[in-house]
């Protein structure tokens, strides 16, 4: 469980409450705008992307700064990392199990590695960027709003979600691991933990899922060609 002073002071309010919801609904906006509409009336040039991006990074940086929440409310800490990553590791596991078992089947009960990209190295940055917006953000914000536990892990799996459609195997994957991550959050608040996590899965499914099954793990406007 969370603890910060940030949520403990800023839960009870109701305008407070709402100020958290718009929060979350313009992050998850300012994705799904970067993801349909640029697309599909800008191109591709990531230039032009990274706008509501960067718009939606610069609303979460002033939102930590007016609600008085440290990088270590956030999750950048390592004092509970051994903690965080016991909390992990039996669901990680599990989930690379699962992994290599739907791969095998989709693959006709044989794995074939997909060979290994230079991007992956910049898997771990991508991997903490974004769990510090699911959860670093997300998360809390979804804490102030509807309370610590399973509605609140709720609303950070489904936003996870949403923002991987309408590609149907991640929109899936990214639920259930939404679900994990958030819970996780809650109990052991390190997006450092998550961070790894999320790349030995993300790994692992671009390893050994056949890509078809995956459209090249393209989402939103760029799912479509």
């Amino acid at each position: 469980m969370l603890k910060s002073g940030a949520l403990e002071n800023n839960a009870s309010s109701p305008i407070a409450k709402g100020l958290a919801i718009w929060e979350i609904v313009s992050v998850i906006t300012s994705c799904l705008i970067a993801e349909w509409v640029v697309f599909a009336f800008v191109g591709r040039s990531k230039a032009v992307i990274a706008i509501p991006v960067i718009l939606a990074l610069g609303l979460m940086i002033i939102s930590h700064r007016e609600r008085g929440e440290t990088l270590r409310d956030i999750g950048f800490r390592t004092d509970n990392l051994a903690s965080a990553a016991r909390v992990l590791l039996l669901a990680t596991i599990g989930a690379v199990v699962l992994i290599l078992l739907v791969a095998a089947y989709l693959s006709g009960y044989s794995i074939v590695l997909a060979p290994w990209r230079h991007r992956f190295f910049a898997l771990p940055l991508w991997a903490l960027f974004q769990q510090y917006a699911l959860n670093g953000f997300i998360n809390r914000r979804a804490q102030m709003a509807f309370g610590t536990g399973l509605p609140s892990i709720l609303v950070a799996a489904l936003a996870f979600s949403l923002v991987h459609l309408p590609n149907p195997f991640l929109a899936v994957l990214t639920l259930a691991g939404g679900l994990i991550w958030a819970a996780a959050y809650q109990r052991q608040p390190n997006l450092f933990a998550l961070a790894l996590s999320h790349t030995v899965v993300s790994i692992t499914i671009a390893l050994t899922v056949p890509t078809n099954w995956l459209s090249n793990l393209r989402v939103g406007f760029k799912y479509f060609g």
